[in-house]
């Protein structure tokens, strides 16, 4: 687990895109073998499914690395800062760009490249599964606005509705498959693909409220991800069941861990007052308030004048014991963000808007 929070922590900090990759590919090997080792009866099935998909990614990922440091120059140029003010040919940046996009979207998943992560938490050991959904999916969040969205900007507005769409996709497909999964942690598992949408969306909304949005998706998805995994594996523990069917009325013997579950639940499905309502409700204002889109505008239009054709095709748009000891502390920052979201906010904007300070409204309609 060290080694594999030495590579997560190493890319998100590193400044270099080759230092980027090698802490990317650094933490598959401990991941590999805390899932091969620990875990249900196809666990090796499961971790080898992983490894495919994840190595399968970094191939673009290292294929992208070298196309921008050796671009232009004789000698590689691999600094985040100098590659930011680096400009491409545009069909160069949009082949840069789909190459990125591959690798990140297995990481975060995107469909359809999901497919790995309901199988690899449905055998693996809830303390991996916290980790997975708490950090490791948002490394390719992180991936596409550190490297997609600020090192690529035109190839990104190409691109933005395409995610927009996507996202939404993701939003409602994930949404529906969970619902009919009997397995709980699979079925966890799929909602984290949904929640994973709204952060798509953010990214793909190329407005400050947007992105601060999906960065207050993605910490916030990491606090309930990480604690209805956790509270899954203590109920294993105690009953040694993990399908739903057979899982009627452990709120008697376990009233605790039933209220908790059912507040993580209620936080996860955005409840007001909790920290993925705000987040959401954030991603949702970026997207309408979007000068790329203009939904605003045709909203209060269809609401105004009752035109149905002009809004029509904007309709994708969907909207103590050490046990509780762990779950209070992860439930604080759910309530606190949701209370107070400005406390993480203003850790992003800054970087936000220099991000898209790269990205000029007039060239959209170009």
């Amino acid at each position: 687990m060290l080694a594999m929070y030495s590579g997560q922590i190493g890319s998100f900090s590193s400044r270099d895109l080759l230092l980027f990759f090698i802490m990317w590919e650094l933490e598959l090997i401990p991941v590999y073998l805390l899932l091969s080792m620990w875990g249900g009866k196809k666990r090796l099935y499961s971790a080898t499914k992983f490894i495919l998909y994840t190595a399968g990614g970094s191939v673009f990922l290292l294929l992208g690395v070298l196309g921008i440091g050796l671009y232009g120059s004789n000698e590689p140029i691999l600094n985040f800062e100098t590659s930011a003010n680096q400009s491409y040919p545009v069909a160069l940046e949009i082949i840069f760009y789909i190459g990125f996009f591959l690798a990140f979207a297995v990481k975060s998943p995107i469909i359809p490249l999901h497919t790995w992560l309901p199988d690899t938490h449905g055998e693996a050991h809830y303390s991996t599964c916290m980790l997975l959904a708490g950090i490791l999916l948002k490394m390719g969040a992180y991936g596409l606005v550190r490297i997609n969205m600020e090192l690529l900007p035109h190839a990104h507005s190409i691109f933005s509705p395409w995610l927009v769409i996507v996202g939404t996709m993701q939003i409602i497909y994930a949404a529906s498959t969970s619902s009919g999964q009997r397995n709980l942690k699979k079925r966890i598992a799929y909602s984290s693909v949904s929640h994973m949408g709204f952060i798509i969306i953010g990214i793909g909304s190329i407005t400050d409220t947007g992105l601060n949005g999906a960065v207050l998706q993605i910490i916030s998805h990491g606090f309930l991800g990480a604690a209805l995994f956790f509270l899954a594996g203590t109920t294993y523990d105690r009953i040694r069941l993990v399908y739903l069917d057979e899982m009627g009325g452990i709120a008697i013997p376990m009233p605790k861990i039933f209220t908790m579950f059912s507040i993580f639940s209620m936080a996860s499905l955005a409840l007001p007052g909790m920290s993925g309502f705000v987040s959401e409700l954030i991603v949702f204002f970026g997207i309408i308030t979007s000068q790329k889109y203009l939904l605003m505008p045709k909203i209060f239009n269809y609401f105004c004048n009752g035109n149905w054709n002009d809004i029509n095709s904007y309709l994708f748009i969907i909207y103590v014991t050490p046990d509780l000891f762990v779950l209070i502390s992860i439930f604080l920052p759910v309530i606190g963000i949701g209370i107070y979201p400005d406390f993480v906010l203003s850790l992003s904007v800054d970087k936000v808007e220099a991000i898209l300070s790269n990205f000029f409204i007039d060239s959209f309609h170009e």
